[in-house]
């Protein structure tokens, strides 16, 4: 029987968006800001200010990605921290810290995180009636990790 955590109906979401995706997620999120106030909302750097001073919504800010911010996002997701990644990345512009976004969404999915990378996704993300209820997400299984 795999090993469950439960998510709340107030559920711990991270923004994220590269500089060229800033005003789509912020576009985005002007949309969505009731549903989004509904629940805790943590940003990297220039995101989370956006959010905050253009939509007034509380976000804890955190550093920005290519110092760190992507990291902690990666941090609090492995720590059981965060229930959702709204990441909003630029497939087409090659950026010295891809590394780290990589390992970001490696992250997420190996901790089976909600992920929504683009527009659409979120769109679907949002408008499910699982984001304000209670779930049990299923929790990666160490040990068929470590048998490779």
């Amino acid at each position: 029987m795999p090993k469950t955590t439960p998510m709340s109906p107030r559920k711990r979401i991270a923004l994220v968006a590269h500089d060229n995706k800033k005003s789509d997620l912020l576009s985005w999120a002007r949309y969505n800001v009731g549903t989004l106030s509904r629940h805790d909302l943590y940003a990297t750097g220039t995101t989370g200010g956006m959010l905050v001073e253009e939509l007034g919504l509380e976000v804890k800010r955190l550093l920005s990605g290519p110092l760190g911010g992507d990291q902690q996002v990666g941090a609090m997701i492995a720590c059981g921290q965060l229930d959702a990644l709204i990441f909003f990345w630029d497939p087409l512009e090659p950026l010295p810290h891809d590394p780290d976004i990589k390992a970001l969404l490696r992250i997420a999915v190996l901790y089976n995180i909600l992920t929504a990378c683009n527009r659409t996704t979120a769109d679907f993300v949002v408008s499910s009636p699982l984001l304000s209820s209670d779930y049990d997400r299923v929790l990666p299984d160490p040990s068929s990790v470590i048998r490779r």
